[in-house]
């Protein structure tokens, strides 16, 4: 049986949920469960703090697990990043008072407060600065304000809430971080079907269906707007000189295939959501 690892709370928790529930998992009912076990897919979830879970799986105790490669690097596990899930995308950069501090060269000798210190001190190391980290859980944005630091490593958004906090963003992007799936030291047979119902997941929300009908005559010039994954399914029509055509497009174009499609003469043109895919 498959070990998968969940975070149990967190902003990766209700998004991972949802999207285990669409490859075709059962899910915990109560929030307060620890472990479930879906025995028709022949797995077993186990609902984990998300800074846990690298650590988990990184010893082989799990399978595999969902955490955000932020976390997974700063786990220091030997658990390895197998696949993105396009969720929970983050960014985090340094920040200090403004005028303070405006290159990470002169973060040497300072105090910088983080929630991810063997992240931040890979990076600084790796640029050759040596800096003191103190380690919070939790919002790291009052450190400098109240005495405890000279400058803090955070995740950053808008940078309102640093800016609210009297600090400058500065220096380089310190890591581009986003929801992954996580593989322990040793394979597991059932992984890569748990990686192929992710996957159709992530398809399946990026591309629609599309049908529409049109003049035989437009039917290459609308390939070129249009050509789908592999080509258009074409079907022929009672009336010969027209046909069917089907093709998936991608979800945040539909709208200007839709137009183009039109002009060319395109008529009772469909869209349709995907539930799954396989590619």
């Amino acid at each position: 049986m498959l070990r998968i690892a969940v975070p149990n709370k967190g902003s990766l928790s209700e998004v991972a949920a949802q999207m285990l529930a669409e490859a075709g998992y059962s899910g915990r009912r109560d929030g307060r469960q620890l472990v479930h076990t879906d025995a028709r897919n022949g797995v077993e979830f186990f609902y984990l703090r998300p800074r846990d879970i690298a650590t988990y799986v990184g010893s082989g105790a799990l399978d595999v697990g969902i955490t955000g490669r932020d976390l997974l690097l700063d786990s220091g596990s030997r658990a390895r990043e197998i696949a993105e899930l396009d969720f929970g995308d983050s960014t985090f950069r340094f920040a200090a008072p403004a005028d303070t501090i405006t290159d990470i060269s002169q973060l040497a000798g300072k105090r910088v407060a983080t929630s991810y210190p063997k992240l931040v001190d890979d990076f600084l190391r790796a640029r050759g600065v040596e800096a003191e980290l103190v380690k919070l859980d939790g919002a790291v944005e009052s450190a400098v304000r109240l005495g405890v630091a000279d400058a803090v490593a955070d995740v950053v958004s808008t940078g309102a809430t640093l800016r609210a906090a009297g600090l400058d963003i500065f220096g380089p992007v310190i890591l581009e971080s986003t929801a992954v799936l996580i593989g322990g030291p040793s394979e597991h047979a059932d992984i890569e079907r748990l990686l192929r119902r992710l996957r159709g997941v992530l398809v399946a929300r990026k591309y629609v269906i599309m049908d529409y009908d049109l003049p035989v005559a437009q039917l290459e010039a609308a390939t070129a707007v249009a050509g789908g994954i592999e080509s258009p399914t074409v079907s022929p029509l009672k009336d010969e000189t027209w046909v069917a055509v089907r093709v998936m497009v991608p979800a945040n174009e539909a709208n200007d295939i839709m137009d183009r499609l039109y002009e060319l003469g395109a008529r009772a043109i469909l869209v349709t959501a995907i539930h799954a895919a396989r590619l």
